[in-house]
């Protein structure tokens, strides 16, 4: 697994011209992963509450075993720490991901923003820059938000 996730790290560096992505299922899960780790660590601090809800977002989302996804997650932050980028991730999701798909990533991504209990400037940001980049709407967008925060009881 991770030997597979690691050649997809390779290709999604590439620039244009890359060989396809091994498969949709593997390039899906390594850049939205990415994404959930680089909402969690927007704030400049990445806690065990939201290590453990992407871990179950993952597991659900893609029915990863959990150790998995925790493999998943780890190879996710050496991706993000590598780059500075958001465009390598978000070209996946569009290439990969159709629009209810991109409207649920959205929803997975409020969820890890509001994991430590706080959703800062900087996170609401980055879900703002990243929803325009998957083309989300700025109403599906606010959409996603008022559903997490009402299964998390925040309303």
């Amino acid at each position: 697994m991770i030997g597979r996730l690691k050649t997809l790290l390779r290709q999604l560096e590439q620039d244009s011209g890359a060989d396809p992505l091994p498969t949709d299922d593997e390039a899906m899960q390594l850049a939205a992963s990415a994404l959930l780790v680089e909402t969690a660590i927007m704030d400049g601090r990445f806690d065990e509450a939201e290590r453990t809800t992407i871990q179950r977002l993952l597991a659900a989302r893609f029915s990863l075993e959990s150790s998995t996804a925790g493999a998943l997650i780890a190879e996710a932050e050496d991706a993000v720490g590598e780059s500075h980028q958001l465009f390598r991730f978000t070209k996946a999701i569009n290439d990969h991901f159709s629009a209810e798909q991109r409207v649920e990533l959205m929803e997975m991504l409020w969820e890890v923003a509001y994991a430590d209990g706080v959703v800062d400037a900087y996170e609401e940001n980055l879900l703002r820059r990243i929803a325009g980049l998957i083309y989300v709407t700025d109403r599906d967008r606010g959409l996603t938000r008022t559903r997490v925060r009402a299964r998390l009881g925040l309303d």
